[in-house]
């Protein structure tokens, strides 16, 4: 899956709002996925790797395994909270997906919304989808989330 990266002038950012959330990188485990390492190695080595739980998940719901899928993105979703949290995110604001390293975050809400649905757990997945709106507002299309 391809998402633009680099600055963008507009992350539906009011000027009286909170600041966008711009997670660090950690180039640990995203070298290692990018050189196609296998993921779970990767999230077994870097445990709060959203990038790593995320690629777990996606790789999952594309063999059409929902509930590993669901499980994986769960946690790669909590890992990205704590490292929102501890980044100064409140609950609220923007994460734009745009910032290469808020994109494990991001994708992981992506696939639980997807894992949700299929399961038929709309309410969660609904929730996802505002999650990813109120992140930013071009995630959930980005991230194949209709």
């Amino acid at each position: 899956m391809t998402i633009p990266t680099g600055p963008s002038a507009d992350h539906g950012h009011n000027l009286l709002g909170p600041t966008p959330t711009l997670l660090p990188a950690d180039p640990r485990p995203t070298s290692r996925l990018d050189a196609g390492e296998d993921p779970a190695a990767v999230a077994a080595d870097h445990p709060t790797s959203s990038a790593a739980w995320a690629t777990l998940a996606e790789r999952a719901l594309d063999a059409g395994e929902t509930i590993a899928a669901y499980a994986y993105a769960r946690t790669g979703y909590h890992r990205g909270l704590d490292q929102l949290r501890r980044n100064g995110w409140k609950g609220f604001g923007p994460v734009p997906v745009d910032h290469v390293p808020n994109q494990g975050f991001l994708r992981s809400v992506a696939v639980l919304a997807r894992a949700s649905a299929t399961i038929g757990e709309d309410d969660e997945a609904l929730r996802c989808r505002e999650l990813l709106d109120d992140c930013d507002p071009k995630a959930a299309a980005a991230l194949g989330v209709v």
